[in-house]
């Protein structure tokens, strides 16, 4: 079973959709991230220090390309994929305390990148 804590608020004029993952009876935690037009859901992912975590990520529908990067391979984390409709699943164990930005690496010509545009967040490892 996953416990779900879901707390929003507002930093900056950006809605902020925090996760703090819970782990499950297989010692895993699990998290599922929803990304699309220039946000991801949650954007603040809460998770503890050397615990296996599985994400599960997907996009929104839509024909605009999305992608997840979280380059943190010193705490365990050296994540790029692209996104699909259909999940991915992710696993890794964060090796290092600390907090680690992921975001979407698209970008179309002459136009703001998705990250420029809000396509950021937040992975916070904990004790």
């Amino acid at each position: 079973m996953i416990i779900l804590l879901l707390c929003v608020a507002y930093t900056g004029g950006a809605e902020r959709k925090e996760f703090t993952a819970s782990i499950d009876k297989n010692g895993v935690q699990q998290v599922e991230v929803l990304g699309g037009s220039y946000f991801f859901d949650p954007n603040y992912i809460i998770v503890k220090v050397n615990v296996p975590v599985e994400l599960k990520i997907r996009k929104d529908s839509g024909i605009t390309p999305h992608s997840f990067v979280l380059h943190a391979p010193e705490a365990g984390m050296n994540i790029n994929v692209d996104l699909g409709t259909d999940a991915t699943m992710i696993a890794f164990t964060p090796t290092k305390i600390g907090t680690y930005p992921f975001y979407c690496d698209k970008k179309l010509p002459f136009v703001a990148s998705h990250k420029e545009r809000g396509m950021e967040g937040v992975l916070e490892v904990r004790e």
